[in-house]
């Protein structure tokens, strides 16, 4: 199980390794974290070579998947929207989410604005498609490279291959584009500079983490506990305190003050069922009450041959883990969805570290199964490959962006004026978000949207008839006509003059 640093303190020079022996699998003799070698000793090239094999991978799925008209959620659209606005610099106005709503009283994750450079030369969805796929391929570099510095020979090659097709990263890129994509290289730093006795980095590392989601505030606080215990203790106790304050500050402050509401709407994920309270004594008694977070639990550690649980490293998942399963929405719990790709570096890692305190342990068995768990987690991984996402690449119709729907989406898309205020639904959304202003079907009341464009297909709670009809009944301060329908995609335009005063647009048209 855990087991933190024996050794109590630090005494190398803050910033360098310990001194070591030159071989691949030489250790510090107190059998404490460090390095296995130096970086002079480990070739770069091999690792972007993979690197950039998996962002080709994770792009080209997440490429096609929108190509398709097949994203999963509003999301991509969402962040599209955020970059877009902080690309012209102005507020992360969000009107998916309701007309003039500022996202950062949603999620707090001003790091987004570092991608409004991309998006001034490719300004589209597409573009975050592609950063997160280079980002993920980021800390797949970081995961595998600091794995052979500790272990050597080619377990880091192996572990860069099952940390790329871990199921917490392709179920990210399955579920295109969300702001943890920064988190997954900054915590593989984090770990690797951990291992590495790099306290600094450590510390350094971990400070931006805090603008990446509101929750990873405790995260930091955590890297401090580790700070602390290795020795680091005034480092440490700093990072605790300004990761504990973080956490605080943005969500009783920053979010709230952002928010219309004037609160963080999340916290009834875990305090509500549907309509009924839930205290959070019955939150902390039901964590494990479904099968669901029971075999995610064991996935998570599965996938790294369970040697994860040899290293201290495995703390840094705890509070992630913590708001997931204290969650009374069903969607945080499994293993699907975005969640859980935060988590993949550090157990990785966390992997890495366990291996190579067990190879010289006094147990025999766990000193020979240390010898093989690389090997087996990388089989693991390309085994659940076979029912994971990225198994999509190898089936023909992946690749097939011309079919009778594809086509009728892009013939609704053509019949949508650029510089139009559209209301519809997850299908058309994000091939919108570019050059319209785009609203979420039945959130923007008393908009009078120039537009309305639907998918009759896409789901609806009762099927829709009379899609005129039922434009006018999301908007009876307005009147509308049919302008375009092809397959189940139905486009309508407002022929009622546009209102004097349109909520969430400042001082109106």
């Amino acid at each position: 199980m855990l087991e933190l640093n024996k050794s109590g303190t630090d005494r190398s020079e803050p910033g360098r390794l310990p001194a070591q022996g030159t071989g691949p699998d030489a250790r510090p003799a107190d059998g404490s974290p460090g390095a296995a070698t130096g970086d002079e000793r480990v070739p770069l090239r091999p690792y972007l070579i993979a690197a950039a094999i998996l962002c080709a991978l994770y792009f080209l799925y997440s490429y096609f998947q929108y190509a398709r008209f097949g994203s999963p959620s509003w999301d991509l659209g969402i962040f599209e929207q955020e970059v877009r606005a902080y690309a012209a610099f102005e507020a992360p106005v969000v009107d998916i989410k309701g007309p003039g709503y500022l996202i950062l009283g949603d999620h707090f994750s001003p790091i987004v604005a570092l991608l409004a450079p991309l998006y001034w030369i490719w300004p589209s969805a597409t573009a975050l498609l592609f950063a997160q796929a280079a980002l993920f391929a980021l800390g797949a570099v970081v995961v595998g490279r600091t794995t052979q510095q500790l272990l050597g020979g080619r377990s880091g090659l192996c572990v860069t291959v099952a940390y790329g097709l871990s199921w917490g990263i392709q179920e990210a890129v399955k579920s295109d584009f969300h702001e943890i994509t920064f988190a997954v290289p900054l915590l593989a730093l984090v770990c690797r500079a951990l291992l590495l006795k790099r306290w600094t980095a450590a510390l350094l590392w971990s400070l931006p983490l805090v603008l990446v989601k509101e929750d990873l505030g405790a995260t930091v606080a955590v890297v401090g506990f580790l700070l602390f215990v290795y020795g680091r203790r005034l480092q440490g106790a700093l990072l605790a305190a300004y990761g504990v304050a973080a956490f605080v500050v943005t969500l009783v402050v920053l979010i709230p003050a952002a928010s219309s509401a004037g609160t963080y709407d999340y916290w009834q994920k875990i305090d509500k069922n549907g309509e009924q309270d839930v205290s959070m004594l019955d939150s902390v008694l039901g964590v494990l009450n479904s099968s669901v977070k029971i075999e995610m639990l064991v996935f998570l550690i599965g996938i790294t041959a369970f040697m994860a649980l040899r290293s201290p490293l495995t703390l840094l998942i705890i509070p992630t883990l913590g708001w997931r399963l204290l969650s009374q929405d069903s969607n945080h719990w499994g293993m699907v969805w975005h969640y859980s790709a935060i988590l993949m570096p550090v157990l990785f890692l966390a992997m890495a570290d366990g291996v190579r305190r067990s190879r010289d342990s006094h147990r025999p068995w766990l000193a020979s199964y240390a010898r093989v768990a690389v090997p087996v987690a990388t089989a693991i991984a390309i085994a659940m490959t076979q029912h994971l996402p990225l198994r999509d690449l190898l089936r023909p119709e992946t690749y097939r962006t011309d079919d009778a729907r594809a086509q009728a989406a892009r013939a609704a898309l053509d019949a949508i004026p650029a510089g139009s205020r559209v209301e519809t639904d997850i299908t058309l959304m994000a091939h919108l978000t570019s050059d319209r202003t785009v609203y979420w079907v039945g959130g923007a009341p008393g908009t009078a949207p120039d537009i309305v464009a639907i998918n009759l297909d896409f789901g609806w709670s009762r099927p829709i008839q009379d899609p005129v009809a039922y434009a006018e009944q999301l908007h009876p301060e307005a009147r509308y006509r049919l302008k375009h329908r092809g397959g189940s995609f139905v486009v309508m335009e407002r022929t009622t003059p546009e209102p004097a005063e349109i909520p969430g647009v400042r001082g109106g048209r």
